[in-house]
């Protein structure tokens, strides 16, 4: 339940971003470009987003079925162990960034 409350909320806060728009993104550590984009009021920003936001919310729907929230989906313990290897890779990358960037420069690193 916490995997898929987590999930949801990091899908959240992604809509939130393309919501509030360019100070978020700046904000939350997305590339000055991506920033500048959406000041521009180009797409791509909010399509970029939106699909982090959609892997995010089906992560949670993994999750929550796992949980026994939801009925089983398809692919259950292949999808879980997948999406816990993905977190777990992006969580152990912040030990060599740490040792190149000894501090955090802005949310996206604290997050």
């Amino acid at each position: 339940m916490a995997g898929a409350i987590m999930s949801l909320l990091a899908a959240l806060l992604h809509i939130g971003v393309i919501v509030a728009g360019p100070d978020w993104y700046r904000f939350f550590g997305a590339p000055e470009e991506l920033a500048l984009a959406a000041e521009r009021g180009e797409i791509l920003p909010a399509l970029m987003t939106s699909a982090i936001a959609g892997v995010l919310g089906l992560w949670a729907a993994f999750a929550a079925s796992g949980a026994g929230l939801l009925p089983r989906l398809p692919l259950l313990r292949t999808a879980l162990v997948t999406i816990s290897a993905i977190y777990m890779a992006r969580g152990l990358l912040l030990v060599p960034v740490l040792a190149l960037v000894p501090y955090p420069e802005g949310a996206f690193d604290y997050w």
